[in-house]
């Protein structure tokens, strides 16, 4: 199986556990009990697979219909190289292509962790704290409320949190682990102490946590812009594949109801 292909399916089996499924031929919807936008999406319902074009626009409109009677946007995250195509398939049936970034692996071994000399790093270990880092993720973010939920099972996924001078001011979090993979995500740092390192030592600590606590034995994430493809190279991830996300500005919900 490639690194892809591997991917995706630990993505699609992390995600079903938590979530409804809405399986449509080649796509499976996956919708959060919580309405926030970005617990929700879609993803390929068999990845490594071929599809049939002519598969994708029932599909598509099979999901859109179940997503708006729960007033939920669609959007959708693909690794390009376990579908091939099938990000384009959905941009000719009205999705826009957003995004296409490099996916970026990293195994134990490759790791880098930087010197936290004068910061402390902590695993979230309890309700309280996970509270705190949904504080620093709705600041960083500029959301009003961060909607994560405490997992005790570091398996189920974790956070970390960074201090300076007592002061929360970074998290990042990893997904459950599925097939020894896990999504490094969320990461964040309040606006008052960015460029300071904090960013990468939470990404490198949730990194070391999935592995360490977790047993994962692959951690993969994407970039938002080649500041953060750069720190991230510094810690040991490395390109492996392509992350497509898409949305769906044509799937107005009034109209699909």
């Amino acid at each position: 199986m490639d690194i892809g292909t591997r991917i995706a399916t630990a993505q699609l089996t992390g995600a079903a556990r938590s979530k409804r499924q809405i399986v449509a031929g080649p796509l499976v919807g996956l919708l959060h009990e919580s309405d926030a936008w970005y617990l929700s999406g879609v993803l390929a319902a068999e990845p490594g697979q071929p599809f049939e074009a002519g598969d994708v626009e029932w599909a598509l409109n099979t999901i859109r219909q179940a997503f708006a009677a729960e007033g939920r946007w669609v959007s959708a995250e693909l690794v390009d190289e376990a579908n091939p195509g099938l990000a384009q398939a959905l941009e000719a049936n009205g999705m826009t292509i957003v995004s296409q970034l490099p996916l970026l692996v990293v195994e134990p071994a490759e790791l880098v962790v930087p010197e936290s000399s004068g910061v402390t790093v902590k695993v979230v270990a309890s309700a309280a704290d996970q509270k705190v880092a949904n504080a620093v993720s709705a600041a960083a973010y500029e959301m009003d409320d961060a909607d994560f939920t405490f997992k005790p099972d570091p398996v189920d996924g974790g956070a970390v949190l960074v201090y300076a001078d007592d002061v929360p001011v970074a998290t990042a979090a990893w997904t459950a682990i599925a097939d020894g993979v896990t999504e490094v995500a969320g990461v964040g740092t309040i606006h008052s102490h960015r460029r300071r390192g904090y960013g990468a030592l939470a990404t490198a600590y949730a990194t070391q946590q999935a592995f360490t606590l977790a047993g994962a034995t692959l951690a993969w994430l994407t970039p938002g812009d080649d500041g953060a493809d750069r720190v991230y190279r510094r810690l040991g991830y490395a390109p492996k594949a392509t992350a497509v996300h898409l949305g769906d500005p044509g799937g107005h919900l009034a109209d699909l109801r």
